[in-house]
């Protein structure tokens, strides 16, 4: 009788995402036995997937996968799975800044890393899109600590900090901060700005597109006419981009872009990419900023004239997040998180799920 697929897993809270995390070596090394496990582990393909641990929402239907480095100068390998709510598909294209908080708390408490007396400073490579990004993480006496006084718009409570820098965010998926080489261009008649740092973005006015940017973040979803509207910009963004299949990708991922009411430098929403985010990705927040710093942009034209280092203040539908930017040509971009580790033990996959022995990944 074929029994269910045992696999260890730790249920962790990042930002203001939440998933699953798992060693690399707990997982088939293949991807496509991979990602089968995960459909099944996730419930994908039901909206509420209720045959899952997935929460029936894209921030709450991630994977992480962490192991040892396969690049010097880099302390974890890290890498992100989307798994989509309504269809059976894992996109492993972009990275997640918000799942990315939890991989060095989970990587010290797995072994993987060693932790310091006081604050652990480790280097993560995100598989994703080869780029190493800065953790600190709180660590007194040589232990993880989630508790402390720190604040994150979107999360309720406090919690110990985590401190994130991107080391070099330009180019993460197609090797260019302007993947189509200019700053601004058009796309059915709208005024667009293309732009890849920690993640490919599309962004545009929320104005030219008929909302203030203020809206709450589900009535988004309702307006079909605008959903459609901004999927075909995002569909024509890509290709030009240099995405063959954007349509089978969550990236580029659009953004509204909106005069600041609450005393930020932008007001945004994040889309992800069929649904806006209730507060606001740590990846696209890095692409807004990277934009604003970056002469001809939307954003840049929205703002004047930013010098560094700056502090980029974007108010998103669950509050405010700060980037800090700094450098000058390829400026680092920093921000400042929380996690949690929620639960551990093992999830179970559905026998047909695997239906031949798997070989697990070195």
């Amino acid at each position: 009788m074929n029994e269910q697929i045992r696999i260890p897993c730790v249920m962790m809270r990042g930002g203001t995402s939440r998933g699953p995390f798992f060693l690399a070596s707990d997982l088939p090394a293949d991807p496509a036995a991979r990602d089968a496990l995960l459909l099944s582990v996730m419930g994908a393909g039901h909206d509420l997937e209720i045959d899952g641990i997935g929460g029936g929402n894209p921030l709450t239907s991630k994977v992480a996968i962490i192991g040892p480095p396969s690049v010097t100068g880099a302390d974890v390998d890290y890498l992100f799975a989307q798994v989509k709510v309504r269809e059976r598909v894992v996109d492993t294209s972009p990275n997640c800044g918000n799942m990315l908080a939890a991989v060095g708390p989970f990587a010290i408490e797995a072994g993987l890393v060693a932790a310091s007396d006081g604050v652990t400073v480790l280097r993560i490579h995100n598989v994703n899109t080869r780029k190493l990004i800065e953790a600190r993480v709180q660590t007194p006496g040589g232990h993880v600590t989630y508790e402390g006084d720190a604040t994150i718009d979107g999360v309720p409570g406090t919690a110990a900090p985590i401190h994130l820098t991107f080391l070099d965010a330009a180019g993460a998926n197609t090797g260019r901060l302007l993947p189509t080489g200019q700053p601004m261009e058009t796309i059915n008649g709208v005024a667009v700005s293309c732009l890849d740092a920690a993640i490919p973005v599309m962004m545009v006015r929320a104005a030219d597109l008929g909302k203030t940017g203020a809206e709450p973040a589900d009535s988004y979803r309702l307006d079909r006419a605008f959903m459609s509207r901004l999927e075909g910009l995002r569909l024509e963004a890509g290709r030009r981009m240099g995405f063959a299949n954007t349509g089978d990708l969550v990236i580029p991922k659009p953004v509204l872009l909106a005069p600041a009411t609450r005393g930020g430098t932008l007001s945004v929403r994040y889309f992800m990419p069929h649904d806006c985010h209730k507060a606001l990705a740590i990846t696209g927040s890095v692409a807004i900023a990277t934009a604003c710093a970056t002469p001809g942009t939307l954003a840049a034209s929205m703002i004047g004239a930013l010098g560094l280092p700056a502090d980029v203040t974007l108010e998103h539908p669950s509050g405010r997040l700060t980037v800090r930017l700094d450098g000058t040509a390829t400026p680092q971009a920093a921000v400042q998180r929380t996690a949690r580790r929620l639960f551990e033990g093992a999830v179970f996959a559905r026998p047909d799920a695997a239906p031949h022995r798997f070989a697990l990944a070195s």
